[in-house]
């Protein structure tokens, strides 16, 4: 009995330890909170809330949910659950005004939360850095807001995007970037786990590929102006929404549609993280 307290501190210190390993922060959590919100939502049509799930339980872990200071990184986590919300209400809500109306919103966020960055730069590359963050997010918005109703491509689309965005991040020298875009990635992992394993689809709608959208652009934004991670990077990862929307799928199960897709789009992930490390070199921490 006298050791108990002291067996339950060396528990709770070896918890504590494990909670703040990176892998358990960006890939492990993320996955199993989104895993567990996408069974318990599905039945409701919510599953597309994993996303958001996965990536709050990345905030928790990583950083904070405070806005004061309102720095970038607080910005995307503020955007990205205003989006989520947004995402939901606009699943109520079905009209085309808002296939154009949210690319430009999301282009105006990116401005807003480079602000502070572009700031400091020379008019010059104020308006050419702040054009370049505007269309990128505005590009994403617009290519995942094309597979709301296509969950396998929306899935495959969206893991490879969160990955791609966070391997860059993180060998572009910016480790909490880099763990908000690897959080996205897992969360999106597993809803596309889900559709692969059950050989069915799984709704995702706007409350699945607005947040994704919002956060992974602003995140690969903020990595180029704050970081090593080099622009045409980010064209790269620009790619993965079309290349899931155009990509030839015939009369295939669920799960050779969701493997061929992740496929396709991690070749785009992978080229992103690639070129980065040619400029960047290897990861520094």
């Amino acid at each position: 009995m006298v050791n108990l307290p002291q067996f339950d501190t060396l528990k709770e210190h070896k918890l504590q330890e494990l909670l703040n390993h990176p892998a358990v922060q960006a890939g492990l959590a993320p996955f199993l909170a989104a895993l567990i919100a996408a069974e318990l939502f599905q039945r409701i049509k919510l599953s597309g809330l994993a996303v958001i799930a996965g990536f709050a339980a990345t905030v928790y872990l990583a950083s904070d949910f405070s806005i004061v200071p309102l720095t970038a990184t607080r910005k995307i986590i503020l955007l990205g659950s205003i989006s989520a919300t947004l995402g939901i209400l606009l699943g109520l809500i079905r009209l085309s005004l808002f296939t154009w109306l949210l690319p430009v919103l999301g282009g105006a966020a990116a401005v807003w939360t480079a602000q502070r960055v572009l700031q400091q730069q020379e008019p010059q590359i104020v308006l050419l850095w702040g054009a370049g963050c505007a269309a990128y997010v505005a590009a994403l918005v617009w290519g995942m807001d094309m597979l709301e109703n296509q969950s396998p491509r929306a899935a495959a689309a969206a893991t490879a995007l969160g990955i791609g965005t966070g391997g860059a991040a993180l060998v572009g020298a910016s480790a909490l970037l880099g763990q908000f875009g690897l959080a996205l990635g897992s969360a999106a992992a597993a809803h596309l786990l889900i559709q692969m394993t059950t050989n069915r689809t799984l709704p995702a709608g706007r409350m699945f590929t607005l947040p994704l959208a919002m956060i992974a652009g602003l995140t690969g934004c903020i990595a180029v102006l704050s970081a090593r991670t080099p622009w045409y990077a980010l064209a790269i990862l620009a790619c993965i929404p079309i290349v899931a929307r155009l990509a030839p799928l015939r009369a295939q199960s669920v799960r050779i549609q969701s493997l061929l897709l992740t496929l396709l789009t991690f070749a785009c992930a992978g080229g992103a993280v690639y070129l980065t490390w040619r400029v960047a070199g290897d990861v520094p921490f």
